[in-house]
């Protein structure tokens, strides 16, 4: 729970505020843009108090989403009961109450008529389990990576949903039904693509035009364009490198979702022309790793 006796110094949220047990995840900024913002230390703040009915609302998605629960809100305020899941692309759902472990990366739910996905998993959270099986459940749960599995197994519980991850990375996530070796079909329109280098398993999903990267690949707001994050790659940046041009090659997408980093939108053309330029980037050593 934050505690206002912490508030970051540079807070000026009035009666909401963010402690500064923050872990600079950026998820709070990711939702309340312009509000929360980033300070010199890295911990986010409140730049002022929300003021409209969807400032506050969005200020709400923060806290309930923080990870690390930082963010305090207005004394005998309640949470709104939709706040969660969140349309963030046509089709896409963030669906909040990051977890710590994952350090605070997101995750999605993604309905379709052949069986809702759940892409990633975030923190268990029984109301967030109820407002999924009010829109029908989850049918399949499309793990990316090691990093980000969560609580995946009590929401696999709960909607006796099947959970894929790759082979490399099934440590992770004992509970899985299906190993994926390499790229593979899950049902129409869902495609899942091997891209090493975060990890040795990594996994982007591809939902017609969306793209789930986990930490593959993320849309980074200060330099508005695609990027990758070189400290934060695990396995091996020159495999990632090869592994992103390749994907150049191999998906069509107009969505980028990560699990951390920005969510970018562009054409499908363009969005494979800032791709290749990435990959130079890279290679060039000129990468800007940045939220």
């Amino acid at each position: 729970m934050a505690d206002p006796r912490r508030r970051h110094a540079l807070d000026r949220g009035g009666d909401w505020y963010v402690d500064t047990t923050c872990i600079d995840c950026d998820v709070a900024r990711q939702v309340a843009p312009g509000l929360i913002a980033e300070a010199p230390d890295g911990r986010s703040y409140f730049a002022r108090p929300p003021e409209t009915a969807e400032e506050k609302a969005a200020a709400w998605r923060a806290l309930l989403a923080c990870p690390t629960g930082s963010i305090g809100a207005p004394r005998g305020e309640r949470a709104p009961d939709d706040a969660f899941p969140f349309e963030v692309a046509p089709g896409a759902f963030l669906v909040g109450y990051n977890a710590r472990h994952s350090f605070g990366a997101n995750a999605y739910f993604v309905p379709r008529e052949a069986g809702n996905l759940l892409v990633d998993a975030p923190r268990w959270v029984p109301k967030l389990a109820d407002a999924l099986e009010a829109r029908g459940g989850v049918s399949d749960i499309l793990l990316t990576h090691r990093d980000d599995v969560a609580d995946y197994d009590r929401y696999a519980a709960r909607f006796g949903a099947r959970v894929w991850i790759h082979e490399a990375d099934a440590d992770a996530a004992p509970a899985a039904t299906d190993l994926l070796a390499g790229d593979r079909d899950l049902a129409p329109g869902v495609r899942a693509l091997h891209v090493p280098g975060h990890t040795e398993g990594s996994v982007c999903f591809l939902v017609d035009e969306l793209l789930f990267t986990g930490d593959t690949l993320a849309w980074s707001r200060a330099t508005d364009d695609l990027t990758a994050f070189r400290d934060a790659t695990w396995h091996s940046w020159s495999v990632l490198t090869a592994s992103l041009e390749a994907l150049a090659r191999r998906a069509r997408f107009a969505w980028v979702l990560p699990g951390h980093g920005g969510r970018g939108h562009a054409g499908a053309d363009e969005m494979r022309r800032r791709l290749l330029a990435l990959v130079a980037r890279m290679r060039e050593g000129t990468v800007v790793s940045a939220w």
